[in-house]
């Protein structure tokens, strides 16, 4: 298997764990890739201010045509019966298909790029142009892996039989750092992690810590920053318990997470926010964090009872959850010892690929 493109596992972790995976399960993995050193956020920054679009254009062509040229040194001895396409690879795939048109393309889509814009308030003949982009990397593709069934059942009909669901999963070194200690006492420690965007309702635990002033044991870390970050701080309404941190190191984030009692999942209300299971609940898992996230569909699936669950939206239930688990140690312990077993069981890189590798045999029968 090739694994090209311009995906960054330092900032998107998801094509290291399933590269991990397959290496785990006996697949020869050679990886060739090149950052657009570009973040999430800042790609939807681009749609929003199209005079930046010139900028990118000119940093992708200068990426591909390293890939390109790498890419066949690479496999000039031997063609790649397969080539992983990373996540936010929507282009890459439109040229993986013409440099590697024998190959089984297996496109890392995860989610789509419209649903993402519409969540972030991209709209009008921007979304338009990002469904076509969608519908062109289907096609482009042999294999879609997607994060849910929610996502899957939004493929185009007459594509949906390429889509292969493979949870997000968490990265080894997450469930290493399940070996932090987390203080004791009177102390409830919580964590959240994000960009701030609206699928992750970040106002909404501003506005549960808003709630939590007469809660003084539980102390809440903000890690990150983005387009809600001004109105979540507003809404916490200075509240003393609340620390503030910037966007930390990939490396420096599981220990950080880990000496934590809980990891606060998503909240957002909204049509993405009902069909996701975030980075964040896979990871605060592995790192054996009590989980407190979203009552949804597909983080009931992934969960089961290993999560405390509130309705997207609503502060003070989030608020409830937390003054229940703060006063509840013998909950709070339970809660922990059931987030790190699922880990164990269902989001380490090896179980998360299985899906995919079955779904890889059928191409080579």
């Amino acid at each position: 298997m090739l694994a090209w493109g311009t995906y960054d596992t330092r900032t998107h972790p998801r094509a290291g764990i399933l590269i991990e995976g397959l290496r785990a399960h006996g697949v020869e993995v050679v990886e060739v890739r090149r950052s657009l050193g570009l973040s999430t956020a800042e790609r939807v920054r681009l749609l929003q201010q199209p005079w930046r679009l010139p900028g990118l254009l000119l940093r992708l062509l200068r990426s591909w045509h390293w890939l390109a040229r790498h890419g066949r040194r690479a496999v000039r001895t031997q063609p790649p019966d397969v080539v992983l396409v990373g996540y936010l690879g929507h282009f890459d795939v439109l040229l993986a298909r013409l440099l590697f048109s024998r190959a089984t393309i297996v496109h890392d889509m995860l989610i789509f790029a419209a649903d993402t814009a519409k969540d972030r308030g991209v709209g009008g003949l921007k979304q338009l142009l990002l469904s076509g982009l969608d519908r062109l990397a289907v096609a482009a593709s042999d294999v879609v892996v997607l994060d849910t069934d929610e996502h899957a059942a939004m493929m185009p009909p007459r594509h949906r039989a390429r889509g292969c669901v493979v949870p997000v999963g968490a990265p080894t070194a997450w469930l290493r750092a399940r070996a932090v200690a987390v203080s004791d006492g009177d102390i409830l420690d919580v964590v959240f992690f994000g960009l701030f965007t609206p699928l992750q309702g970040a106002v909404t635990i501003g506005e549960a810590a808003g709630m939590l002033l007469d809660e003084p044991g539980v102390r809440i870390t903000m890690i990150g920053a983005g387009q809600d970050l001004a109105a979540t701080r507003a809404a916490a309404v200075g509240s003393a318990a609340v620390r503030w941190l910037p966007w930390v190191d990939s490396d420096e984030l599981p220990p950080l997470v880990a000496a934590h009692h809980v990891c606060l999942g998503i909240f957002g209300t909204g049509d993405k926010g009902r069909r996701v299971v975030p980075n964040k609940v896979f990871q605060g898992a592995a790192a054996g964090c009590a989980l407190v996230t979203s009552d949804t569909p597909p983080q009931r699936r992934a969960l089961g009872e290993a999560a405390y669950f509130v309705p997207a939206g609503d502060a003070a239930a989030l608020a409830g959850a937390l003054r229940t688990l703060h006063r509840d140690r013998v909950r709070l312990a339970e809660l922990r010892l059931a987030a790190a077993s699922v880990a164990d069981r269902r989001f380490s890189p090896p179980v998360v690929v299985e899906p995919l590798l079955a779904r890889l045999t059928t191409f080579s029968r």
